[in-house]
C-alpha cells in the first residue's frame, strides 16, 4: 500500500481530525507551515544547512548518506513525539516537507513502521501554498460584511464579541498580529510572515459556507508590513459598511485601554511619532514628543486623533453605509445586530 496521498485527500484527513506533521526544521516551521501542524524535524537548523552545503559540494548520495547517520540517533524519539501528541483513535497523521521529498518520506516510513499509521503528503508545504494562492486568486468566499469608524470606535473589540454571540467574524489584526495604525504593533510579538498571514485568513475563510457571510475590520491594504491579497481587500469595499461613531472620550479611553503599558512602551513610540512629521509638521510633532515625554497619554492620544487620525480616516468613510453609534463597546448590542441584520437581508437603510 502506498503512503503517499495528494493534498486534497490531505486536507480531508485534517478535517476529520488528522494531525498535520511538519517534518522541515525548526527555521521552515517558523516561517510559514500548514494551520495547525506540529513541528517534528528531522534535521535541525544547522543540520540542514550541513547536508545542503555537502549536496552542493559533493552531490546527492553523499549529502544524503550524512542525512542518514544524523537521523539514525534521533529515529526513537521522533516516533515518540508523534505518538504523544496524536489524539487517540484519529486518522492516520499526515506529514509534509517542502516538496514531498526525503524528510516526509522517511518520517512517514519511520511511523509506519512503529504501528501508527502515517500518509506524505505529496507536493508537500509547496502545494499547500500553491493551493492557498489559487484560493485567494479565485475569490469565492462568503460575502464580507465590514466594520468601519473612526480610530477608537471599539472595532475590535466589537467583532470580538461578535463573535462570542456565534456571528462569523475574521479578525484580520489578530491574524496580523498587529493593530493597524502607525503605533500598532507597539507591545506585541513580531508579526507572521506573509506567507503564514495568508495560510490563517484561508483557515478562516474556508469555514464560512460561500452562500453566507462573515464579518470583519475595515483595514487599509497593509496591515503593519502584511498586505491582505488584493482580491480579498476588493471583496472587502464592495459591501455596505456599518460606519461605527462613539464620541470622542470614549475614543480616547478604548485606546488607552488597548496600550495598558504606554510607560514601559514610551521609548518605543518615539519612531512612529517622527515618521508623522511629514504629513504633522514639525512643530506639532514637537507638541506631541512633549506629550509624551511627560506621560500625558489622555492629552497625546486626543492630539493624535484630532490632529491625524480623525482627517485621515474621513477619507475612507463609505458612501454606502449604516451608522451605528456605540457609546460603549462593552454595551448593548441590539442596535449594531441589527444593522447587521438589514444588510444580510439585503434591506439596509443606507445614509
Amino acid at each position: 500500500m502506498t503512503l503517499a496521498i495528494p493534498l486534497e485527500k490531505a486536507l480531508v484527513l485534517r478535517e476529520k481530525g488528522a494531525l498535520l506533521i511538519d517534518a522541515r526544521s525548526p527555521a521552515e516551521f517558523a516561517e510559514a507551515t500548514i494551520p495547525g501542524a506540529i513541528n517534528v524535524p528531522l534535521l535541525d537548523n544547522e543540520e540542514r544547512k550541513e547536508v545542503g552545503t555537502l549536496y552542493k559540494l559533493k552531490g546527492k548520495q553523499t549529502a544524503r548518506r550524512l542525512g542518514v547517520r544524523i537521523i539514525s540517533a534521533k529515529i526513537p524519539a521522533l516516533v515518540e513525539r508523534v505518538f504523544t501528541a496524536r489524539p487517540s483513535g484519529s486518522p492516520p497523521v499526515v506529514v509534509f516537507c517542502w516538496r514531498g521529498g526525503m524528510r516526509s518520506r522517511a518520517l512517514t516510513q519511520f511511523l509506519d513502521l512503529a504501528g501508527l499509521p502515517a500518509r506524505q503528503m505529496e507536493g508537500g508545504h509547496k502545494a499547500f501554498r500553491k493551493h492557498v494562492l489559487q484560493y485567494f486568486d479565485q475569490g469565492h468566499w462568503a460575502r464580507l460584511i465590514v466594520l468601519r469608524g473612526l480610530t477608537g470606535v471599539g472595532k475590535t473589540v466589537l467583532l470580538h464579541r461578535l463573535r462570542d454571540a456565534d456571528y462569523p467574524v475574521i479578525d484580520l489584526e489578530g491574524l496580523a498580529n498587529h493593530r493597524g495604525s502607525a503605533f500598532g504593533n507597539l507591545g506585541l510579538a513580531p508579526q507572521p510572515s506573509q506567507k503564514m498571514f495568508e495560510a490563517l485568513l484561508w483557515e478562516e475563510l474556508r469555514h464560512v459556507p460561500e452562500d453566507g457571510y462573515v464579518l470583519a475590520e475595515g483595514e487599509s491594504r497593509h496591515i503593519g508590513r502584511l498586505v491582505q491579497p488584493p482580491k480579498f481587500f476588493e471583496a472587502l469595499q464592495k459591501e455596505v459598511s456599518l460606519w461605527i461613531t462613539a464620541p470622542l472620550d470614549i475614543r480616547v479611553r478604548n485606546i488607552l485601554a488597548d496600550y495598558p503599558a504606554c510607560d514601559e512602551l514610551k521609548e518605543k513610540f518615539i519612531g512612529p511619532l517622527y515618521a508623522l512629521k511629514e504629513r504633522l509638521g514639525k512643530e506639532v510633532i514637537h507638541e506631541l514628543e512633549v506629550l509624551l515625554e511627560t506621560s500625558r497619554w489622555e492629552e497625546l492620544v486626543r492630539e493624535l486623533m484630532v490632529r491625524y487620525y480623525d482627517p485621515l480616516y474621513r477619507h475612507t468613510l463609505p458612501e454606502r453605509r449604516i451608522e451605528v453609534e456605540v457609546a460603549d463597546p462593552e454595551g448593548d448590542l441590539r442596535e449594531l445586530i441589527d444593522a447587521v441584520g438589514q444588510i444580510v437581508d439585503n434591506n439596509p437603510e443606507i445614509i
